[in-house]
This record gives C-alpha cells, sequence and structure tokens, in this order.
C-alpha cells in the first residue's frame, strides 16, 4: 500500500492500522479483521467469498449466497488457529494459561489529513502504552462469546450482504445459534463503485434486523454521504436510518 502511487496517503487505513485502531476502541476483545478475496487494480476491494460482485467489487446481493456460514467457518477456523499457537507456546515457552502479551506502541507518523480525521485525532487512536497488556485467554468455541460486527468503507457490501440473508439464516439451526451471538453491527462509511445499493433500504430486510434485537450503529463522513457525484449515498443512508429508526433498535 504505501508503494502503491495513489493508496500511499491513505496508508494510515491499512489493515494493520485498522486493526490497532480497532484494538484500542474495544480494548477487552479480540480483532479479526477480514482481508477481501481480491483487489482489483490493486484498489478496489472485492469481497466475493461473501457477496457476488462485478469486477470492481460492487455487489449483487441475494439472499442465499452464504455469507454467514462463510462468516462462521472463517472465525471457528481462526479461534481453533488461535488456539493451536497458544497451547505451543505454553509448551514451548511455559506460559501460563493466562499468558500477557504486551502491546507495543506505534512510531509516530506524519500522516496526512483523510475522510474528515486529523493526523492528530488519528495518531491518537492508534496510540497503545508501552505498558500496556492484553489477556490472550481464547475461548473455547465461537458459540461462547458474543460478536460485534464492523464494516468499514467497501466492507459494508458484506454487512448489508448477511442483512439480505437474515430471513434465511433464521431457519438454519447452526446460523441462528451463531446469529444470537452478535450484539452490534457498526457500519463505518459505507461506499462502493457501484451506482446503488450503498445502504440497505428495504423494510422488509431492515425489519428481520430490527427483530433480531442487535443494536446499530451508523457513522458517515461528507466523503461519502455530500459527495455530488455520488449523491444517491446520502439519500440511502438517510432512509436506512429513517426506516430503522421506526422499527425502534438502538441506532
Amino acid at each position: 500500500m504505501s508503494c502503491h502511487p495513489e493508496n500511499f496517503q491513505w496508508e494510515h487505513w491499512s489493515f494493520e492500522n485498522v486493526a490497532t485502531i480497532l484494538a484500542h476502541r474495544f480494548p477487552d476483545s479480540f480483532i479479526w479483521v477480514v482481508k477481501c478475496s481480491r483487489m482489483h487494480l490493486h484498489k478496489f476491494s472485492c469481497y466475493d467469498n461473501f457477496v457476488a460482485s462485478n469486477m470492481f467489487g460492487a455487489p449483487e446481493h441475494s439472499t442465499d449466497f452464504g455469507a454467514f456460514k462463510h462468516l462462521h467457518a472463517l472465525l471457528v477456523n481462526a479461534f481453533r488457529l488461535s488456539q493451536n499457537i497458544l497451547q505451543s507456546q505454553t509448551t514451548t515457552h511455559g506460559f501460563s494459561k493466562d499468558a500477557k502479551v504486551s502491546a507495543r506502541k506505534s512510531e509516530p507518523q506524519s500522516v496526512p489529513t483523510a475522510n474528515g480525521c486529523s493526523s492528530t485525532e488519528r495518531e491518537k487512536d492508534c496510540e497503545c502504552s508501552n505498558n500496556s497488556t492484553m489477556n490472550f485467554t481464547i475461548p473455547s468455541a465461537v458459540g461462547a462469546v458474543s460478536f460485534t460486527l464492523i464494516g468499514f468503507s467497501k466492507g459494508c457490501v458484506v454487512l448489508n450482504q448477511l442483512l439480505y440473508e437474515l430471513k434465511e439464516a433464521k431457519k438454519d439451526k447452526n446460523t441462528d445459534a451463531f446469529l444470537k451471538n452478535i450484539k452490534a453491527i457498526y457500519w463505518l462509511d459505507g461506499g462502493h463503485s457501484g451506482g446503488s445499493n450503498t445502504w440497505v433500504t428495504y423494510p422488509e430486510v431492515l425489519k428481520e434486523l430490527a427483530q433480531t434485537g442487535i443494536e446499530v450503529h451508523s457513522h458517515v463522513t461528507p466523503y461519502q454521504v455530500f459527495d455530488t457525484m455520488r449523491s444517491w449515498i446520502g439519500r440511502e443512508h438517510e432512509k436506512f436510518v429513517q426506516i430503522l429508526e421506526e422499527f425502534d433498535p438502538v441506532i
């Protein structure tokens, strides 16, 4: 990313830095950053494993693509790998079950202002104390923990696909059990290269979301919702919030 002629200016929003920001915001949680399956022209993220997409990653939503099952499988595998790593460390280094891993403080960087956030604010978000520690005990099973799903920019197409699958997902015993462990969903400045459907605006789909009791958080910036060349984004976001408020979820 740092070597890309255009994208270097957004390096602060790399996978590693986003993970650091989220770890700072959710200090008592494990953070899993899901990478897109392909990057068209080294610029357009495409989440083909979660939703049917065109060449540039614009989604073609459906009710049965399998995004919930794929996400659940990813998490199950991630937990298993983490357990294996920690067990190996315990054997090799004699770590206790509640081994603690020190967080390293990021080196200060000179980062240009982007998406309405000053470099000072972003550095503050990434800052971790040299003396801080993180309890690294892995839960024994995915079903034993609660989840917060966060979509950022293009990643919001995955959250949207999950909404379209909600009704069918509730009919599957395993998927429904996973669904019941999702406590909150965050949409962070959603956007993609398509000409519509940046936000879900179908009342019947949003009603399914409201009925789950999942907390809904929506955060946007002028970069997306006030872009005159993509005016539908702002209108769709307003409708998304309006419909959900009518169903009275926590938003």
